[in-house]
């Protein structure tokens, strides 16, 4: 038993416990928003319920990870990709859900899962240990198809799953961590000027008429005023929230109008902050997004190895990917893309992948002295 407490004092003693009560106060407010939501007859109390015990098993998943020598946790990623693939696959099977055009819920009969937030997690870690082995060999065409493999196995199911939105975090994650891995300036330049050929074949070939209409909404003012009422509503409602608010907000208990956006609670919760915290409330939640995805940064920047730094540079990217696209989507700068606020938008799955994903940073964070811990003793 003193073994094991004095494993523990000095895991806790290590931890990057900024960066884990950065996001425990964000999951707090997140907490407070549903309550007041739940107020007024928007959510039901299953629903604060269901973050709120998402957030419990999140933050336990995410400190034991931490635990876990981060080197053993990439080099076995032959056991949890494949399986973190498997459940993508079971998505096309009877128990997959469609809602609208997107293919991504998976139902366990006592509970529904979102399959693409566990194999972000999974491509992170084995993309991770599979750039650190290649080293300055990952510049080589041949290792450097096989990276563009390793990612288009991922972002190829989520596409035809109907999932845009996920399957451009995967690419978002894919370039951060190529870059930071040294990708040769060769590639870069060939992939910019590739730019405009992509866009136009997958506009014209790939892209849907409903993915079209939504990046046509940015900037088309007619289109937006014929669909306000159809593919602009959500939109357009938040706008109005959002501008209701002005600066201070009209209060959580204001006898005041709520404007009705879909999905309020989850991918335009950032709608509502405006509207009861207004400008201030909402700066005050960018700012704590940025401060979070900032320290995943600065971990990366003192890891001891490149294999650290990587899968720093992959939770960091997808962190931020997430917060700049919900917040333009919300704003009207940014194509409705389905995807969440982190630590804000309810969701099971992806508040305790979220937490999850935090616990490889705290792994490498904790392991940059040599020192025991309760999964692992490091010779010296």
């Amino acid at each position: 038993m003193k073994t094991v407490l004095k494993w523990l004092g000095g895991y806790f003693r290590h931890i990057d416990w900024i960066l884990v009560l950065i996001c425990l106060c964000i999951s707090a407010f997140d907490i407070y928003l549903l309550n007041t939501l739940h107020d007024i007859g928007y959510v039901k109390q299953d629903d604060i319920m269901t973050q709120l015990f998402a957030c419990i098993i999140g933050v336990g998943a995410a400190l034991v990870i931490g635990m876990i020598d981060y080197k053993r946790m990439a080099k076995y990623w032959f056991v949890y990709a494949p399986l973190a693939v498997i459940l993508q696959l079971l998505l096309f099977s009877p128990l997959g859900m469609k809602r609208d055009d997107d293919l991504a819920w998976l139902d366990l009969g006592v509970v529904t899962i979102q399959p693409s937030e566990i194999l972000k997690l999974a491509f992170i870690l084995s993309l991770a240990w599979h750039i650190a082995k290649l080293g300055e060999k990952m510049n080589s065409l041949p290792h450097f198809l096989l990276l563009c493999v390793h990612f288009l196995i991922p972002f190829g199911l989520i596409m035809v799953q109907g999932d845009a939105g996920s399957a451009l975090v995967f690419l978002f994650i894919f370039i951060c961590m190529m870059f930071a891995g040294g990708m040769s300036w060769r590639y870069i330049i060939a992939g910019l000027v590739s730019v405009p050929a992509v866009g136009f074949v997958a506009w014209n070939f790939v892209m849907g008429e409903h993915h079209r209409k939504r990046f046509q909404l940015i900037w088309d003012e007619e289109l937006q005023l014929s669909e306000r009422l159809g593919a602009y509503l959500q939109q357009y409602n938040a706008k109005v929230a959002m501008g209701s608010g002005q600066l201070t907000g009209l209060g959580t208990h204001s006898e005041a109008f709520y404007t009705y956006v879909p999905e309020g609670y989850n991918d335009f919760i950032f709608a509502y902050l405006g509207m009861v915290f207004g400008f201030i409330g909402c700066m005050a939640v960018v700012i704590a997004l940025a401060v979070m995805c900032l320290k995943i940064l600065s971990d990366a920047s003192l890891a001891i190895d490149p294999l650290g730094k990587l899968i720093c540079v992959g939770v960091f990217s997808m962190f931020t990917f997430h917060c700049v696209i919900n917040i333009a989507m919300v704003l009207s700068v940014g194509p409705v893309v389905g995807i969440p606020l982190p630590f804000l938008s309810a969701g099971g799955t992806s508040l305790v992948m979220s937490y999850a994903s935090l616990g490889p940073v705290l792994s490498v964070v904790s392991h940059r002295e040599k020192k025991k811990h309760m999964f692992y003793e490091e010779k010296e």
